[in-house]
């Protein structure tokens, strides 16, 4: 899955096209390096967003395409 599909379907980030914009701006990133919006999330990667001062970081647990609100916090968990 894409990684601004996925901050968006996680509800990471509202989004999609914002999510976008933040890894084109270089706030977003994947095992400590910058990702593209385009990167292939896998199990277990570590996502840290720096969004102005406030950071979040957080290991992904699992991938759907189809995420529900109630469903949306097991897709990861902050670090």
């Amino acid at each position: 899955m894409r990684l601004d599909k996925y901050l968006k379907n996680s509800r990471l980030i509202k989004r999609r096209t914002i999510a976008n914009e933040a890894c084109d701006a270089g706030k977003v990133l994947v095992n400590d390096k910058v990702a593209r919006a385009s990167y292939d999330v896998k199990l277990n990667d570590i996502i840290e967003i720096q969004m102005g001062a406030k950071a979040v970081k957080v290991r992904v647990l699992a991938l759907s395409e189809n995420a529900t609100k109630a469903n949306a916090a097991a897709m990861y968990e902050v670090v």
